[in-house]
Formats: structure tokens, C-alpha cells, sequence
């Protein structure tokens, strides 16, 4: 089967790819570079995998129509979708400017509204697919300086579950996970003070890595997940528990 995931050019998106190939899922590898997604298609190939790179802004319909274009005649129509794209910026609310907070939604919510409905209508046909949206721990309880970040994840978290509802009887599972501070770019990014004080509150102790998230979206893509529908699976340290 061929899975396509976003974002992975690095940190959750590459190690979700790496594990999907181990699996023995086709990947279409997607980031916004080029170089990024080669880096991580070559790693599949080289391990025995067989992995594609393609360039695309999941924001932009043209960008994802044509990359869509490409995977459909290279690699088939994907039955796995993961919607990873996206990045970090922080800033207390009042020092969110306008641009920044349409650019947050644009990346994590109307990416991952475009690249499902250009995945979706194949997986219907088919009566079987899996889409798995990567949201955040954030996305529940939200974050300090974090509010345009924790208001996009939160949409993620609320379209899982709406389209799970559309589609769970025709054969296409939609769930969600939702990871807390994981150590990639994007969380190294953040500020010291604040990933000194998050890990602090963590019952766990540590921030979490990419493979471990990973192996979540692998369980939600995988026969023994079955009777999830609409879920959000929490990889978080126990920042959140339900």
C-alpha cells in the first residue's frame, strides 16, 4: 500500500515515513524542500524501502494538485495519508501578528483539509483507507505563547473527529495523535525557559522522540487498530491524560 506523509523531511514526519517503509508501505515522501524529502526518501531506499520525494506546500491547491498528479502515476492512489506539515512560532497573543496566525492556520488546518480531500475520494472508491492527522497535547489544554499554534490543533483534533463520523462506514479510518514535546527542530526551536519548565511538569520526566510517535501512527494505520474511529491517540509524557 502506498502511504504519503507530509512534513517529512525531518523530525515526527521522517520518522513516521522511516516506519511506515519498515512496515512495507510504498511512501510518498512530501516536504516543502526538496532536498529535505530526498534525504529522507533515500534513507528508505537504501534501508530496502521504496520511497519517492515530492515538493509541495499543503497550504497552496495548486501546489498539492499537481504534487497529487505525480504520486497517483508514480506511486498509485495513496491508502495512507498522514497529515504532519507544519511548524512552531511562538509569541504571547498580543504579539501574534495577523500574518503569523493565518500562516499557522494555512500550514496545519487548510493543509490538512486540502491534502485529505485530494486523497480521500480514491480511498471511498476503494472502501478502505486510513488518514492519521498529527495534532498536539496542545491542541487539548493549550500552551502559553502558544495560542495561534494550540488554536490550529485543536481544529485538527475537531475535523478527525467530524470526518470520521462522514466516512468510518465506508471503510476509511480517520484518527488523530496528539504528541507532546517531542525533540525535533520544531521543539528545539522553542525557548529554554519554556522547555525547562515543560519538562518539569511532565509526570514521565522527559520529552518523548519521533520513533515513538511514530509507532503510534503505525498502530492506528494497522488491523489490530480496527475499532478506532475519531480517535486521538496521546504520546505525551502524561502532560495529558484521559
Amino acid at each position: 500500500m502506498t502511504a504519503l506523509v507530509t512534513g517529512a523531511g525531518s523530525g515526527i514526519g521522517e520518522a513516521i515515513a522511516l516506519r511506515l517503509a519498515r512496515d512495507g508501505h510504498r511512501v510518498a515522501v512530501n516536504d516543502l524542500h526538496l532536498e529535505a524529502a530526498q534525504n529522507t526518501a533515500a534513507r528508505i531506499n537504501a534501508a530496502g524501502g521504496q520511497a519517492r520525494a515530492y515538493a509541495a506546500d499543503v497550504s497552496d491547491e495548486a501546489s498539492v494538485a499537481a504534487m497529487m498528479d505525480r504520486v497517483r502515476a508514480e506511486m498509485g492512489a495513496p491508502g495512507i495519508l498522514v497529515n504532519n506539515a507544519g511548524f512552531g512560532h511562538q509569541a504571547l497573543f498580543l504579539d501574534i501578528a495577523p500574518a503569523d496566525f493565518d500562516r499557522i492556520f494555512a500550514v496545519h488546518v487548510r493543509g490538512t483539509f486540502l491534502m485529505t480531500r485530494a486523497c480521500l475520494p480514491a480511498m471511498l472508491e476503494r472502501g478502505a483507507g486510513h488518514v492519521v492527522n498529527v495534532a498536539s497535547q496542545l491542541g487539548q489544554i493549550g500552551g502559553v505563547e502558544l495560542a495561534h499554534y494550540s488554536g490550529a490543533k485543536a481544529a485538527i483534533i475537531g475535523l478527525t473527529k467530524s470526518l470520521a463520523r462522514e466516512v468510518s462506514a465506508r471503510g476509511v479510518r480517520v484518527n488523530a495523535v496528539a504528541p507532546g514535546p517531542i525533540n525535533t527542530p520544531l521543539v528545539r526551536a522553542l525557548s529554554e525557559e519554556w522547555k525547562r519548565e515543560k519538562r518539569a511538569g511532565l509526570p514521565l520526566g522527559r520529552f518523548g522522540e519521533p520513533e515513538e510517535v511514530a509507532g503510534a501512527v503505525s498502530f492506528l494505520v494497522s488491523p489490530d487498530a480496527a475499532l478506532f474511529v475519531g480517535q486521538t491517540l496521546g504520546p505525551n509524557s502524561g502532560d495529558v491524560m484521559l
